[in-house]
């Protein structure tokens, strides 16, 4: 059995991790295919070494472009890819440019495709990664969700039942894998000493318009008066925030990007995380962290139904609100939802070896 795994950006490298590690305990072949839809050197280096993923087999070194380019130049590279491997299965992750992509190639193809991650909505298709989550789960063999909302969703859509496997979360697994390190984590700096509120924003309808990151920035000035400020910041934002011109008052600590275990020390240590990110809402969720989501909508409801999250929108005053009453001690308990037990990906692994198994049998009495 072939299995070829397709990753394009650093969320996927956490939900990648683990399935490779599960597969390892068959005799199974494994590709992985790097689209290089987003990648840095520096940081993609650091996270495939932190968890233990192995150096891509191929890298398709797409890089940056317009949502049509990237999507339209992954599926001219990858498609001398499959045709050259031809695996049994194809796996994508999670929502970017490159799970549609490949989706679009293996399903033309004929090669089976299973989407890790599946059955997520935000129903707001003004998000790109709305579009890719939708297409890719009406051409998907294997749907593999994290939830039960997932489930729903992917029936409520026509999906037969028969494709749809709820087998958690697999970012949890690599959470629940990587926490005791993250426990050992140590700064030079007196991060840890003291309260803080943990910030990332990376999301373009965030940091691209001057205006929205003007109010977001201010609202992180309003909050360091309360409790000390950490905030990571992706190039991206970097750079629009330098082109604003906004110096960070002395309670914001403006910090580069850090490895997935050094962050993941970063969120378990925070009194609150403020984030725009879909991954980080999960992970918060898990450790039992508040969490304030700077989205109108999320894919990831089960965060807010049961877990840790609030979503706030570009409100930035229920921001506000909503870290003064959390700092108080008034904010979400949350509980983790069913399933998250860092054990997603053997689940997976137990399907698609299962179902590999059965087809082998079915062409053996076919034959005979």
């Amino acid at each position: 059995m072939h299995i070829l795994h397709v990753v394009g950006a650093r969320p996927n490298f956490m939900k990648v991790a683990p399935v490779i590690a599960a597969f390892r305990e068959y005799p199974v072949r494994q590709t992985l295919v790097h689209t290089g839809q987003h990648y840095d050197a520096g940081m993609s280096d650091v996270f495939f070494r932190q968890l233990g993923i192995p150096a891509p087999d191929v890298n398709l070194a797409v890089g940056s472009g317009s949502h049509a380019v990237q999507t339209a130049e992954i599926m001219a590279r990858f498609e001398a890819v499959v045709l050259d491997q031809r695996p049994d299965v194809v796996l994508v992750y999670g929502d970017v440019n490159s799970t549609v992509a490949a989706t679009l190639v293996c399903s033309k193809l004929g090669i089976t495709i299973g989407h890790v991650e599946a059955g997520l909505r935000s129903f707001d298709r003004t998000m790109p990664e709305e579009i890719n989550r939708l297409v890719t789960d009406q051409l998907a063999d294997f749907l593999f969700t994290p939830s039960d909302d997932g489930d729903l969703n992917l029936l409520r859509e026509g999906v037969d039942d028969k494709k749809i496997f709820r087998v958690g979360n697999v970012m949890i697994d690599t959470l629940v894998k990587l926490k005791p390190q993250a426990e050992a984590v140590t700064r030079d700096d007196d991060v840890f000493e003291r309260p803080y509120a943990l910030v990332t924003l990376h999301r373009p309808a965030n940091v691209d318009q001057p205006e929205s990151l003007s109010r977001m920035l201010c609202a992180i000035h309003d909050l360091s008066r309360d409790v000390r400020v950490v905030f990571p910041v992706h190039p991206r934002t970097r750079a629009r925030i330098n082109a604003l011109g906004w110096q960070a008052p002395a309670n914001v600590l403006l910090v580069d990007p850090v490895g997935y275990v050094e962050f993941l020390a970063l969120q378990m240590r925070a009194a609150v995380v403020i984030t725009d990110s879909g991954g980080i809402q999960e992970e918060t969720t898990f450790l039992g962290v508040p969490c304030i989501t700077l989205r109108a909508n999320t894919e990831r409801p089960v965060t807010v139904t049961i877990g840790t999250n609030v979503l706030v929108g570009e409100d930035m005053s229920r921001m506000l609100e909503a870290a003064r009453a959390i700092l108080a001690g008034r904010g979400p308990s949350g509980g983790i939802p069913p399933l998250w037990d860092g054990l997603a990906a053997h689940r997976i692994a137990e399907v698609l070896v299962a179902a590999h198994i059965e087809r082998e049998s079915q062409v053996v009495q076919l034959a005979s």
